[in-house]
């Protein structure tokens, strides 16, 4: 029930939204649709463009908003932000070195017990302090020199990871008491602002496409770091927008003295766990550990882990974890000396071009690949790093000789990240992408508005096997249901299987022969095989893989043409005149059986028993239920839903997922659940498989040029 008063209605909107985004960004435990909160939010929109006296600095709709600033507003912070010493000894003596120096100032013995330490991930990201009055964000400010900073408030407020106002935290639910954890008057936050890895691989995709169509000014960025800072830094608030950012805290600034109802920590997880509590992302792999054995083995698991992890790190920080011994320790020059940031192996290092190859992916991409000086980055030895595409070699300008970047973070492959131009030798040659595949001879294109090139050789490229196999081997292809990914494996790499056609002529002492092949599975195998010999066109054309046609083009080529050989011979005109294919689906059919070896695999099929029953074309005519949308739904008592939806195709009819308006009737079988109630609620027909049955009974031998029949 909504209030009469806009104002209140506005604070309920405001109080939900917050609490729905903390569940969101933060806990990653939303309890409510994506829909339903956008709902409220438009609603919140609604009411404060209504009554903009109503908008507050806090309210969600000003997490993206204000006007383009001209420059930075210089901030000095209040409580300087200080540097950690950096302990470079990337192996255990490092943590070993901390302790034995921590237990020396605090005068411990051998006979103390050990000291407790905050383990913290060092995040390869941005610093920042955020400020906030009355439990609202004021301020945001970077690092700078530590003394003096740049208010980036109105990026900032663009972060769904940061809130805008305080969770105010229920006294009895918290590990610590949280009755004496009430928001302060001021709390600074210090934290990192990053860009998680995938976010960052998204933003770079973003980026090459926008290259790729010619728009100028925009480019890739080198890593996730430079990434965040850039987005952090942009004068535009709503550019900052489309970067995705995120935050971890990790501590304070100033904050309200305990004296004046400020809160009071004896340790710093304590501190941790209050941010946590107060709406802030607090890294789950934070740990209180004992002593230099603990310290070690942070590090190393960290380590281990740190290719796993969502976002880059470049290290681990320990911090004493009892304040008062903090306060005891306090400071060497700008550094606390109760804590210490323990490094990784870097991953970015300079080495030199030594070739440039072009490697033929599993689907025919083409990928320049720069071969290197070998050099050790994040943790291995690199000897080959991605170009991605022509478009990006030219664009980093990268040259046989060249002194370049590389990077390696996580598991993604190490690549070339810029070039170090004033090395260059004088003979280096610009990269060309060869015309040809370098693998099997067939000619490599380029379509229109795409980066990659590729290779159109998908059936008789040695680099394309085991893919051509398992995609021709697929349920919703001629289906072989015994032949999965290791058995492809294994018959390609023995030699076995080179091209499709070979699948045919197997043996039963061939298969036998592979590892973990018993008698029995290699019959299941070639019986498999031979019943996938009866099969129809549309799935023989969908699994001979040609780019660009999927199954609904595969099933509208073979209504269209009725025969395999029309499709092949088809024109471009002819082509285009099917329904489900344009311009880039007519070249890239005629691309494909333009190359003789590909049409002299499908005779080999053909030659080693695959068939299917060819009909009548069907272009210009109309088939029963033309125009027509179901939906299926539930559990039918015979037919599986890939039969039934083959069943409506065939006449013509158009197999949809989700209930609207505009769906014709709908089939439902056992606990069809939420679309039968749409269904019903719209009043939509609905029928059971008797009467999809009875409906197809009906219709099956009908003219194929007859007009469409209304349910």
């Amino acid at each position: 029930m909504t209030s009469s008063s806009p104002a209140i209605r506005a604070e309920q909107l405001r109080a939900q939204l917050h609490h729905h985004g903390h569940l969101y960004y933060v806990l990653d435990a939303p309890t409510i649709p994506d829909a339903e909160y956008d709902r409220l939010f438009k609603e919140l929109q609604a009411l404060e463009a209504e009554n903009p006296d109503l908008i507050t600095p806090d309210s969600p709709t000003q997490r993206v908003g204000g006007q383009p600033l001209d420059a930075f507003v210089s901030v000095r912070h209040a409580m300087p932000m200080l540097s950690i010493r950096t302990e470079t000894d990337t192996q255990a003596s490092g943590a070993q070195a901390f302790d034995t120096r921590i237990r020396k100032e605090l005068s411990l013995t051998e006979s103390d017990p050990w000291v407790d330490y905050v383990a913290e991930l060092k995040f390869d990201g941005l610093a920042m302090s955020l400020r906030y009055e009355h439990g609202v964000l004021v301020q945001a400010a970077t690092r700078g020199d530590g003394e003096m900073g740049e208010d980036v408030t109105q990026n900032i407020r663009t972060i769904g990871q940061i809130p805008l106002k305080l969770v105010k935290p229920p006294a009895g639910d918290s590990l610590f008491d949280a009755s004496a954890w009430a928001v302060p008057e001021v709390l600074e936050v210090r934290g990192e602002v990053y860009m998680a890895r995938a976010d960052f691989e998204g933003l770079n995709e973003r980026q090459r496409a926008r290259i790729a169509q010619g728009m100028k000014g925009e480019k890739t960025f080198v890593n996730p770091r430079n990434a965040a800072a850039g987005a952090v830094r942009q004068l535009d608030p709503s550019i900052a927008a489309e970067r995705p950012l995120s935050f971890f805290a990790y501590g304070l600034g100033e904050v309200t003295p305990e004296a004046q109802g400020g809160p009071r920590f004896d340790t710093h997880y304590e501190l941790l766990m209050a941010l946590r509590q107060w709406g802030f992302p607090v890294a789950v792999q934070t740990s209180v550990v004992q002593g230099a054995p603990g310290l070690v083995a942070f590090h190393q698991r960290m380590g281990q882990a740190r290719d796993a992890l969502p976002f880059d790190i470049d290290g681990v920080v320990y911090k004493v974890n009892r304040l008062d011994w903090q306060r005891q320790l306090g400071f060497v020059t700008r550094e606390p000396r109760w804590a210490v940031a323990h490094k990784y192996p870097a991953q970015e290092q300079l080495t030199t071009v030594q070739a440039i190859e072009v490697q033929v992916g599993r689907t025919g991409k083409l990928t320049p690949v720069a071969k290197l000086a070998p050099v050790f980055v994040g943790g291995v030895t690199v000897t080959n790093a991605t170009l991605h595409n022509e478009t990006e070699a030219r664009r980093k300008d990268v040259r046989v000789g060249d002194t370049v970047v590389v990077r390696r973070a996580g598991d993604v492959i190490p690549e070339v990240v810029s070039v170090l131009a004033e090395k260059r030798l004088y003979e280096a040659q610009i990269f060309t992408m060869p015309n040809t595949c370098p693998v099997c001879g067939s000619a490599a294109v380029r379509e229109q508005d795409e980066a990659d090139h590729r290779c159109t050789g998908g059936l008789f490229c040695s680099a394309q096997r085991k893919q051509a196999i398992l995609h021709f081997a697929h349920r919703r292809a001629v289906e072989i249901e015994d032949l999965g990914d290791k058995l492809v494996e294994q018959l390609v790499d023995a030699g076995v299987v080179n091209t499709l056609p070979d699948l045919y002529r197997l043996g039963f002492t061939a298969l036998a022969s592979l590892d973990r092949m018993a008698e029995k599975s290699a019959n299941n195998v070639l019986a498999s095989i031979e019943k996938s010999k009866q099969t129809t066109l549309a799935r023989f054309v969908f699994g001979l893989g040609i780019r660009h046609v999927g199954e609904a083009t595969a099933k509208e080529l073979a209504r269209h043409f009725g025969t395999l050989d029309a499709i092949m011979d088809a024109t471009l005109d002819q082509l285009l005149q099917v329904a489900d294919v344009g311009p880039i689906v007519a070249q890239s059919l005629r691309t494909f059986f333009d190359q003789a070896h590909n049409r002299e695999v499908v005779e080999q099929l053909r030659a080693c028993g695959v068939h299917w029953q060819e009909g009548q074309p069907t272009a210009g005519a109309s088939l029963p239920l033309t125009g027509q949308t179901f939906v299926l739904t539930g559990t039918l008592p015979t037919l599986s839903r890939d039969q039934a939806k083959e069943m409506l195709e065939t006449l013509g009819a158009k197999v949809a997922g989700s209930v609207s308006k505009k769906t014709h009737c709908v089939v439902a079988g056992a606990e069809a659940g939420s679309k039968l109630d749409k269904a019903n609620e719209l009043g939509i027909k609905v029928l059971d498989e008797a009467g999809l049955l009875a409906l197809f009974a009906q219709h099956a031998n009908q003219r194929s040029d007859s007009k469409p029949t209304p349910l």
